[in-house]
């Protein structure tokens, strides 16, 4: 059984989203919750009949990092906040995996100070997924955690991508591309084209060349490798077109009474259409290449997205994702360069 620690204080509508989302999955998957967070406000919205399940524990914290806290100084001098308090769990072997929604600056940092790296990685990665056109999804990595990378950090993200896609979403083989201004080998800036050859000759990613984002969304590879910075410009950029679709399609079906009538026709139709673009349905985000499962979700998450992003943490622990990985790190030998 999993057992998971939640930063019960981290986003916009916690703790009432955070734990009542939880408490859905520690119903539906049987896993084991560790809320840390001011534990009053916590039992508000903990059902009469979990309160004394085995499966729900409360650890008070007296403090709670903000959004606007500096990420590296809030993780060292708020040692007993909500966050701090789950990420020491997970390092301490209380907890399997951890989830919050609060500043994605101080999960990261808390992340890599409180848990640390998995031996042969040099720079974890946020791993977000986006829909594609053929009802998958294609792994970004880095997400936004590192805007300066070297063409090592890009072969590691691929394995820890590669990886994840196989074993988590059922991918099989992944495709893995990388993001570029073109298909062709010689295309792109130094980092990319450093980084070409190196993931051409790694044997164990499945590794399909050059990836323009523009083919993303079609499906052009499951995992797509990039440094944080161009990572996260493409990652808002196709959230923030997924958003202006919807709003016109609205706009548009509701225009006028014939308008109304077809939207009425294709209903069914459309809310398929935005489900695939709906962040609730996955639930948030892994960071991958820390020695611990990290679940990172968004800061307006609901209770249907923290659910989910809880049911990501199992699929992971489930699946063994830790110690695969490790096995498929150790396999470049030196090649990964020393931490740093």
């Amino acid at each position: 059984m999993m057992r998971i620690a939640i930063d019960a204080m981290g986003g916009d509508h916690a703790p009432q989203a955070t734990v009542e989302g939880t408490v859905q999955a520690v119903r539906e998957y049987n896993i084991t919750a560790h809320f840390f967070g001011i534990e009053a406000e916590i039992r508000k919205y903990i059902p009469e009949d979990l309160i004394n399940d085995p499966r729900i524990k409360i650890t008070n914290a007296t403090e709670v990092i903000r959004v606007e806290d500096g990420p590296v100084q809030a993780i060292k001098q708020k040692k007993d906040s909500s966050m701090v308090l789950g990420l020491k769990a997970v390092k301490e072997g209380e907890c399997d995996a951890f989830l919050s929604a609060g500043s994605t600056g101080a999960f990261l940092a808390g992340s890599l100070l409180k848990v640390g790296r998995i031996k042969g990685i040099d720079r974890p990665a946020l791993a977000p997924i986006i829909p594609t056109l053929n009802g998958g999804g294609c792994m970004i990595i880095d997400g936004g955690a590192n805007t300066d990378c070297k063409p090592k950090n890009l072969t590691q993200f691929a394995v820890l991508g590669s990886v994840y896609m196989a074993k988590v979403a059922n991918a099989g083989n992944p495709k893995v591309g990388l993001l570029n201004i073109g298909a062709e080998e010689a295309k792109g800036n130094e980092l990319v084209k450093e980084a070409f050859p190196l993931l051409k000759e790694m044997q164990n990613i499945n590794f399909v060349g050059n990836v323009e984002a523009r083919d993303v969304v079609d499906y052009a590879c499951d995992v797509l490798v990039t440094d944080g910075f161009a990572g996260n410009v493409l990652l808002k950029g196709v959230e923030g077109t997924a958003m202006s679709i919807l709003k016109a399609l609205k706009k548009e079906m509701t225009s006028n009474l014939k308008s109304k009538i077809g939207a009425l026709l294709l209903k069914g139709s459309l809310r398929g259409f935005k489900k695939k673009f709906d962040y609730t349905e996955v639930g948030g985000a892994p960071f991958l290449g820390i020695d611990g499962i990290m679940i990172k979700a968004h800061g307006s998450s609901d209770a249907k997205a923290i659910k989910n992003a809880v049911r990501q943490a199992k699929l992971l622990h489930d699946c063994d994702y830790l110690n695969v990985v490790k096995s498929e790190i150790m396999k470049f030998g030196g090649e990964t360069g020393e931490q740093s």
